[in-house]
């Protein structure tokens, strides 16, 4: 994918997150789409009929890391969480608090420090194995 000028690929990742915010959100569904396990979940998702559903995060991050350097997308990705909410509050303060929620169940939601350190430092360490040039900041 050509982006102002710059190839972002593996040799230039960098290049991704200095780019105006639509730019990004192209490359970023770009990188999504190149996995196709991820794709047939979403897929699937769709028929379940299933209220307030949302696929946690950590299957989003780890396809962009994989794309970023140049691995299948899908590589070391244990799994593809989905949960939802059977919910009859459908207001904006309800579906607030099911966020910060499942933030709590699915550590992989947000930032990885929102899990406990345990948990942390075992998914910086097997992440870090997986892809070694990532930087792991230490626990605050």
């Amino acid at each position: 994918m050509t982006v102002t000028g710059y190839r972002a690929t593996a040799q230039r990742p960098d290049v991704l997150g200095r780019l105006p915010g639509d730019e990004q959100l192209d490359a970023f569904r770009e990188a999504l789409c190149r996995n196709t396990t991820l794709v047939d979940v979403l897929d699937r998702c769709t028929t379940l009929d299933l209220p307030h559903w949302y696929l946690a995060g950590g299957c989003l991050f780890q396809t962009v890391w994989n794309v970023v350097t140049n691995r299948p997308p899908d590589e070391g990705i244990r799994d593809y969480d989905l949960f939802y909410f059977d919910d009859t509050d459908t207001s904006w303060s309800a579906e607030d608090a099911r966020i910060r929620a499942g933030r709590t169940v699915f550590a992989d939601l947000s930032a990885p420090v929102l899990a406990p350190r345990t948990v942390y430092d075992a998914k910086t360490a097997r992440w870090k194995h997986q892809w070694p040039t990532l930087t792991v900041l230490p626990w605050p």
